[in-house]
């Protein structure tokens, strides 16, 4: 019951966010310019790469030490655009992984994107590297490895944890400049304090869409941007409409019962004074046209058992012969 009164919501917003994803993922191939906000840190990756570049030393990225999930992949993808900017000037690449799966998967990616650039010859494949499936031994190699190579920009996007303050210091004692987004929250104000440029919340999954600018990416991306305000119009015509009914006089007011024997529980409506001592009696939560949206009004009539009277069996008597 409480799912048919409710779960109409449910079906209505996922269709209005499937419908708002398809509509502008075929608007982007419909080769329209579909504005996606600048992000800082986006905007920085030329300016490391070129820095990189200039000073002769690596780059270096860490995809976090999550296992192979959307994560992994969504910063391996960012990766990808990132070694296809250093392939294009022959800045030399690490990227360090804390996964078997995941360091597979970044082997074959960054070796497309050398040859999908036309310098597969420039690929060397030492520059993936499996470094240690282990916290603190992962981290000690990455952080020696910055230091030994001096790392002239150093990207730190994925799933962290306590290394994430150990990479940041590092890569800012060698002067490098850093860029870094997780979806660990309680991570992000290390990054914040120690790097350079931070992804903070939904820019690190916005930013495959930023830098690919592939249809389907950029019109998912758009197509939750209208879900969310559709999502906070709906809020505030509920705080508009909850606010003034609450301050409306009531004659009638929603009384939940208990479960009894024959009857489960049950809502009714029953009277009220619409004054009491001089004062109005103004409607509760509970008798507000929202809180019965969500949660619905069940009748006495609609749980009340029927049990069909059953007619008493008839007494047997029991007989006996006697001599």
């Amino acid at each position: 019951m409480q799912y048919l009164d409710t779960g109409k919501y449910h079906v209505l917003f996922t269709l209005l966010l499937v419908f708002f994803i398809l509509f502008n993922i075929r608007r982007a191939k419909g080769k329209k310019d579909m504005f996606v906000r600048r992000i800082p840190g986006l905007n920085a990756i030329d300016d490391a790469i070129g820095r990189a570049t200039e000073m002769g030393r690596p780059v270096l990225m860490v995809p976090g030490i999550g296992e192979l999930n959307a994560i992994s992949v969504q910063a391996l993808n960012i990766f990808a655009q990132v070694t296809k900017t250093a392939a294009q000037f022959g800045t030399p690449i690490r990227l360090c992984c804390a996964n078997a799966a995941v360091f597979a998967v970044a082997q074959e990616t960054i070796r497309d994107v050398y040859q999908a650039q036309g310098q597969i010859e420039r690929y060397d494949v030492d520059s993936v590297r499996f470094i240690s499936e282990r916290q603190f031994a992962f981290a000690a190699g990455v952080s020696g490895m910055i230091h030994r190579e001096q790392c002239a920009a150093t990207f730190f996007l994925g799933e962290f944890f306590a290394e994430s303050l150990i990479f940041a210091e590092t890569a800012n004692a060698v002067g490098a400049i850093q860029i870094a987004g997780s979806t660990q929250t309680v991570q992000t104000p290390f990054f914040i304090a120690a790097c350079d440029y931070v992804l903070i919340g939904d820019e690190f999954y916005a930013a495959s869409a930023f830098l690919t600018r592939e249809p389907v990416l950029v019109g998912s991306l758009i197509g939750q941007d209208w879900a969310k305000f559709v999502v906070v119009f709906m809020i505030f015509c509920g705080f508009i409409t909850n606010s003034m009914e609450r301050h409306q006089v009531t004659d009638m007011k929603r009384v939940d019962n208990d479960a009894t024997a024959d009857v489960e529980a049950f809502s009714e409506m029953v009277p009220v004074e619409p004054w009491a001592n001089g004062k109005p009696v103004l409607k509760r939560r509970a008798d507000t046209w929202l809180f019965r949206q969500f949660n619905p009004f069940i009748t006495k009539e609609q749980v009340t058992v029927d049990r069909p009277l059953e007619p008493e069996p008839e007494p047997t008597t029991a007989t006996g012969g006697g001599s």
